[in-house]
């Protein structure tokens, strides 16, 4: 359980890191190309990191709580089957 929690907080803790430090990050490594046809033509490298980091920051509250598997689940259910319960 312990080791859960840690885990999760370790998640969180990086997704605030790229967060808070999008723009060094943007400027150590530069823009994706993708991102920006997909997101726009200025801004999109850190949209999509701030995407990124929003996923993560949520995968790490769910293991935080113990929510994650019935998340999956729930997620992958009507695609494979999968009983919630």
């Amino acid at each position: 359980m312990l080791k859960r929690i840690i885990i999760g907080f370790i998640i969180c803790a990086i997704s605030y890191l790229l967060l808070r430090h999008n723009e060094w990050l943007v400027s150590q490594t530069g823009t994706s190309q993708w991102a920006e046809k997909w997101f726009g033509s200025e801004g999109g490298t850190r949209l999509f990191l701030k995407l990124v980091a929003l996923f993560a920051f949520i995968v790490g509250m769910l293991v935080i709580l113990n929510m994650h598997e019935r998340f999956i689940r729930w997620i992958l259910s009507p695609l494979f089957g999968i009983p919630l319960t």
